[in-house]
């Protein structure tokens, strides 16, 4: 299976940020903020499908893919605005991507696509890691929801993988994505095996154990069971 394409051509715009878990709205500030504190992750996503995202609506990219959903392979979609918003971060949502002034750090589906807009939570985050460091003092994961957090993503990702004519996903609407089941199997969006795809998304790396309690992210404890020790922070900018 093509997980490049798969993950590419997912969807034509929609806005990412649906209803989750969080309960509170934030605005985007794209991943060089995240990557202060979460460096391995960082690096890791840049060689992931998702980091990738934008490249495939250049010209003469994927060519086959676009040809199989009708589309002009020598036509740029980098503008289109039926396209982009499943190719960058925080589409039609404040502080995220514009076509007009696009933003390195927004471009690709970076944290903030799944996590949801982080301008708050990115201050609890903070707060919390400094008190850890100094005393081990636990911070209750429902402050990270409180501020904006997402846990439960799927819905995120549906927005864009299922967002077409006919699709099971009850959420889908116009603009649809050309990228169809219909027009290739490869294009069936099951979250619970690609969720799991570091290829798509980024490798997971051992978390400190700053925030407890619930919510419990659903593939929390599987993940880090195989999770790699992490890098320590980095106050470094980000060179993409």
């Amino acid at each position: 299976m093509n997980y490049r394409v798969v993950t590419a051509f997912a969807a034509a715009a929609v806005l990412l940020v649906l209803a989750g878990t969080a309960s509170a709205e934030g605005t985007f500030e794209g991943r060089k903020k995240c990557y202060n504190c979460h460096k391995s992750e960082g690096l890791s996503w840049k060689k992931s499908l998702h980091a990738k995202a934008m490249e495939s609506l250049q010209p003469n990219e994927r060519k086959e893919a676009k040809v199989k959903a009708k589309l002009d392979p020598k036509k740029d979609y980098t503008k289109d605005k039926d396209c982009v918003g499943c190719h960058v971060t925080g589409w039609g949502e404040e502080g995220g991507y514009l076509i007009e002034e696009p933003d390195k750090f927004l471009v690709g589906v970076g944290c903030e696509s799944c996590h949801g807009a982080g301008s708050d939570y990115r201050k609890t985050h903070r707060k919390a890691g400094e008190a850890f460091e100094k005393n081990q003092k636990t911070t209750p994961r429902s402050k990270l929801v409180d501020a904006g957090q997402d846990f439960e993503f799927v819905e995120k990702c549906n927005a864009c993988h299922l967002n077409y004519e006919g699709s099971p996903w009850k959420g889908a609407k116009k603009p649809y994505t050309p990228f169809t089941p219909e027009v290739d199997k490869k294009y069936a969006f099951d979250f619970e095996k690609y969720v799991r795809d570091d290829k798509a998304m980024h490798e997971h790396f051992k978390l400190e154990g700053t925030f407890t309690g619930d919510p419990t992210p659903k593939f929390h404890e599987e993940f880090q069971k195989k999770a790699k020790p992490a890098m320590k922070k980095d106050k470094e900018d980000d060179k993409d």
